[in-house]
């Protein structure tokens, strides 16, 4: 309960940027709790724990969205009005991602592997199906990428149509996939360093470090943002379908506001895509 109540959603639209903090605390708790109580599942029971810390906070804003969407009539009004919470769901998810990924980068090899077994082993299976596609045209590479990131989309929907915050949970995950992938970056980009000791050393590691996050925000931010703008859609619908009859007007307003979110996430959805295939690896190689 205290974790839950570290911040509130209004809060959260006054300062956003306290959520990277929380995002921290959150997952770096679960972590240690998952780690000790849980050792066989720690990378799944961390990802839980973590979700578990969000339900306050999420449930609660998804009851001030659909309150907005009934209030304010005017569809751009409404969206910068969303925009404020997902501005704070993105620091909330770059928290996760930075917490995971230095627990991964500063922690023994062992601890390592035994905390995020699982993402390691996803990220294995994702590489291997990468080679396999390396042969094929940029266009089919962008749309395995596009459909993927699409499923990947509806499961969010589901998720948060059905269990509210329990969209966060595929976030969650995705920002321990994304850390333990960064981690791996940086520990190979610093294999050949290993021997060497001192400031150049040093220099090399926080410099790794930042080139690997940049690596896989520059586009991942895009498909978290999608991800982040559905799960708000479906969890309004939630709220809506248990506050209104469905021939209300309000539920009509509700209804169509999360259209136009889904869009919007299908939209940055298809950009990410493009940055993915076409300007990550212009940029980083």
């Amino acid at each position: 309960m205290v974790l839950e109540m570290l911040i509130n959603p209004k809060k959260a639209e006054r300062e956003p940027w306290e959520l990277f903090f929380v995002g921290l605390v959150y997952s770096s708790m679960a972590i240690f709790l998952s780690l000790y109580i849980f050792k066989q599942y720690v990378g799944i029971v961390m990802v839980f724990l973590t979700t578990l810390a969000c339900t306050y906070l999420i449930q609660g804003t998804l009851r001030r969205e659909e309150k907005k969407d009934v209030v304010i009539t005017h569809e751009l009004a409404l969206l910068k009005e969303h925009g404020k919470a997902l501005s704070y769901f993105m620091f909330l998810f770059l928290g996760f991602v930075v917490s995971f990924s230095l627990w991964y980068i500063f922690s023994p090899h062992s601890f390592a592997s035994q905390v995020f077994t699982v993402q390691e082993d996803t990220i294995r299976c994702i590489n291997s199906v990468g080679v396999e596609g390396c042969l094929s045209a940029p266009t089919d590479s962008f749309a395995r990428i596009f459909l993927n990131n699409v499923k990947v989309l509806l499961f969010v929907l589901i998720f948060a149509f059905f269990y509210g915050a329990g969209s966060v949970f595929i976030l969650a995950w995705n920002a321990s996939v994304v850390a333990t992938a960064i981690g791996i970056f940086v520990r190979n980009s610093l294999s050949s360093a290993a021997s060497n000791l001192g400031l150049p050393t040093i220099a090399n590691y926080f410099s790794s470090y930042s080139l690997g996050l940049l690596r896989y925000l520059t586009h991942g931010s895009l498909e978290i943002l999608a991800y982040f703008i559905a799960a708000l859609a479906g969890g309004i619908i939630s709220v809506a379908v248990a506050r209104h009859s469905f021939d209300s007007p309000r539920f009509k307003a509700v209804l169509l506001d999360s259209v136009d979110l889904i869009a919007l996430s299908v939209g940055a959805l298809f950009l990410a895509a493009v940055v993915e295939v076409f300007v990550t690896p212009m940029l980083f190689g």
